[in-house]
């Protein structure tokens, strides 16, 4: 294997991420060179560059990394535990931040359901189950996984639905699972969760406002395509 390589010291400073990022500010970087920031240093034959290269080949892109283990990490040449440490480290910041955003919003359409949850489930390869609180202005107050199931069916009791509800003061919930199979065609028993749990949140006093399955590109809200009387 030829070990020639060029490090980013040796590089040009309008072509080092860190210098490029100072300069030009964040969104100049592309996915690699952020890496390689976070990754920080390479080894004797790779730089950071190179090392961030060779991670999102592997895992396809920043999306699949989130899914990544420290264990996987440091499967790739030149990340031990710091380095990998450092990439979960960076990618818990961003998803906090993303929560955090998403627990000041109004929810006022299955668009607006679809727009928060798509890119993070469209492409798990498990059925997940979750639900938005809502309070009576339709202000977001948590979203939380109730269940994670297999490739079919994720197993869901009223009880672990509404229990945050009442918790919460919740005045509506939206239900919301991802179909592994990328079609958002609910299935009959998403229909029959479905109708279960309506009945079981009119008895709390709390309404089931609609239920969103999310498929690979697509999705399915019940409400609007009256599969089900909410």
């Amino acid at each position: 294997m030829n070990s020639y390589h060029l490090a980013i010291k040796d590089m040009p400073e309008n072509m080092r991420p860190r210098e490029r990022l100072i300069a030009a500010g964040e969104h100049s970087l592309n996915d690699t060179e952020l890496l390689a920031i976070i990754i920080g240093n390479g080894t004797a034959n790779l730089s950071a560059l190179d090392l961030a290269r060779h991670i999102l080949a592997q895992h396809g892109s920043l999306r699949f990394l989130k899914e990544a283990s420290l264990e996987e990490l440091m499967e790739h040449q030149g990340i031990g535990p710091a380095k990998a440490a450092n990439i979960k480290a960076a990618i818990e910041i961003g998803r906090r931040i993303s929560l955090d955003v998403r627990e000041k919003m109004t929810i006022k359409s299955p668009e607006d359901v679809k727009n928060m949850v798509m890119e993070d489930m469209r492409y798990l390869d498990r059925e997940y189950f979750r639900v938005m609180y809502l309070d009576r202005k339709g202000g977001l107050l948590s979203m939380e996984n109730v269940s994670v199931g297999g490739l079919h069916s994720a197993l869901v009791h009223p009880r672990e639905v509404f229990k945050p509800a009442i918790k919460k003061s919740a005045a509506s919930v939206i239900l919301i699972n991802n179909h592994p199979s990328g079609d958002p065609s609910p299935s009959k028993e998403d229909l029959e969760l479905t109708t279960n749990l309506i009945a079981a949140g009119k008895q709390l006093g709390i309404e089931v406002l609609d239920h969103i399955v999310i498929g690979e590109s697509t999705y399915c809200s019940m409400r609007s395509q009256q599969l089900i009387q909410f």
